[in-house]
Parts: C-alpha cells; sequence; structure tokens
C-alpha cells in the first residue's frame, strides 16, 4: 500500500491511499482512535466502463450489476471482509437514522433492504461495514471510541438544514450513551461552496448560520446569478456539528470537492448527471 497526506496547516487532514490498485481517502484522527477501519472512495481501481469508470458503487444508475458487484468485492477486500459485511443506506435526503445489528448483514448488496428512507446509520456490532454513497453530497463520520460505536450519514442541502448529523449524535446518545464532547468526527469530500449554486429558497434554510465560521469561510455568500447563492455545505455541516457539541479538535473537514475534480471522484453537477457513486465505508475493528 502506498499513501500520501494532505494537510492545511501543518496538520495531516486528508490521507490518499493506493492498495491492490484502489485510489481511496481516509482520515488520520479516525484511524488513531485504534477502533476502526474507514475509507471514501474515488473513481480509481474498479471494474465499470464508461461513465461509470471505474469505482461505481451504485446498483441503480444503470451501470452493469455484475461490475458493481466486483467493485464491492474489491472494496471488501481491503476491509478482510465478505460482501455479507456490508450493510447500506436507502438515501432519499431524510434525517431517519437506522440502528444496524448483526440481522441487517449483507443489506442492499447481497440480500434486499427491508427498510426504506434511511440516510444514517449506526452501530456498535464489530465487523459491519457502515456503506453511504456520494457524487456531491456531504459524507459524516462519527466514531465513540469510550463505548466503541460509530455512525456514518448522508447530508445532502435537505439533510443539512434538517440536522441529520446532531440527529445522528443523539441516535447514538440514545442507543449507546454517546456524548458529543467525546466523539470524533470527520466531514469527507463534497461540493464545494464555489461550484454549489442554490436558489433564494433553498439560501432561506441556511441564512444566519456562520455562527461558528472560519476567517475566510462564509456557509452562504451572494452568488454568480441574481437571485443565486453559493452554499458551502461542508462548512454548514461544520457549523452544526460544533453546535451540537463536537469539539473542534476532535472534527477534521476534507478540502476536496467533488465538483472541482470529476476525474478523480464522481460529481452529479460536474457530469450532468451522467456519472456513478463514490462511497462512505466505517467499520469496527473486530478485534473489539
Amino acid at each position: 500500500m502506498t499513501n500520501s497526506t494532505i494537510t492545511r496547516s501543518g496538520q495531516p487532514v486528508l490521507q490518499s491511499n493506493t492498495e491492490n490498485g484502489i485510489d481511496y481517502l481516509t482520515f488520520p484522527m479516525l484511524s488513531q482512535t485504534g477502533l476502526v477501519r474507514h475509507m471514501f472512495t474515488t473513481r480509481i481501481g474498479g471494474a465499470s466502463q464508461g461513465i461509470y469508470s471505474s469505482m461505481n458503487l451504485s446498483f441503480t444508475r444503470g451501470d452493469d450489476s455484475q461490475a458493481v458487484m466486483e467493485n464491492f468485492r474489491r472494496i471488501a477486500a481491503l476491509f478482510d471482509a465478505d460482501l455479507e459485511a456490508f450493510v447500506c443506506s436507502d438515501q432519499t435526503h431524510t434525517t431517519n437514522i437506522r440502528h444496524v445489528t448483526a440481522a441487517d448483514r449483507g443489506k442492499g448488496v447481497v440480500h434486499p433492504k427491508d427498510y426504506h428512507d434511511i440516510d444514517g446509520l449506526i452501530t456498535d456490532v464489530p465487523g459491519l461495514i457502515l456503506s453511504t454513497f456520494y457524487a456531491d453530497c456531504v459524507p459524516l463520520y462519527f466514531v465513540d471510541a469510550q463505548r466503541k460505536a460509530i455512525g456514518l450519514s448522508h447530508s445532502g442541502w435537505r439533510g443539512t438544514a434538517d440536522g441529520i448529523g446532531a440527529k445522528t449524535l443523539q441516535a447514538m446518545a440514545e442507543a449507546f450513551g454517546t456524548r458529543p464532547e467525546e466523539t470524533y468526527a470527520a466531514i469527507g469530500p463534497a461540493i464545494c461552496g464555489d461550484c454549489y449554486e442554490v436558489s433564494e429558497e433553498v439560501a432561506d434554510r441556511f441564512r444566519g448560520m456562520d455562527m461558528a465560521q472560519k476567517p475566510g469561510r462564509q456557509v452562504l455568500r451572494a452568488g454568480k446569478r441574481p437571485g443565486k447563492y453559493q452554499l458551502d455545505l461542508r462548512e454548514a455541516n461544520r457549523c452544526l456539528l460544533l453546535e451540537a457539541g463536537i469539539l473542534p479538535e476532535h472534527l477534521e473537514v476534507a478540502d476536496i470537492c467533488t465538483c472541482c475534480n470529476p476525474d478523480y471522484l464522481f460529481s452529479h453537477r460536474a457530469s450532468g448527471g451522467k456519472r456513478g457513486n463514490l462511497g462512505a465505508f466505517l467499520t469496527i475493528l473486530r478485534k473489539y
């Protein structure tokens, strides 16, 4: 395996890894908890062709299902797992969170899902690989190393505005006793504020959210056209997670845009919808 580290102000933020021909991204902070293995995939290293090239992880966008299954097999191998380990979301831009148990093994890959409208997953079962999917929206990772529990949520603009990050933490608190101030969190690659133009209706949901603003970063600003605005979903989620009790030193934010890097990451906006899906994966190591 080879890797390199993307830094900001000299601090490690995101690590780029290549293993078995597959490129994927990880957060050193999450890895250093010693509890989990995780990744965010890129387009590199899969079996899919054409607009899905090559590591497409969606069965529903028109790709050859056998190629998608092979892609999951390759990801499973990186986790030293089989296809039964995956448990997939059923994303419809809700804030619904599912407490995943061993009974959910393989759902969404080798078994049909018997649940719907699930954008967040939580578990304390080692070996289950929580799995959510992206092509511009925001991945949210949560690791409670004290209680050996994890969460993974998909946050588009609706999920962000409706507080899926805080609701994931609340679900973990109710299920496992998780405390936000003891939780490590990471915000994965997503579309940046320069690329994400939204309407007045969407902008109204985010006005006044810059309470935790970093220098030079804004959740919402005037757009390039009248009546349009630029929305930074990663910054919005950062503000909301800090408000929910995540400590600044326990939070990392990926500084790579899906839309700015369409040859490396799938982007719905950059491709006009002709694309596959990236995957966010998070599991508790079996030794626990």
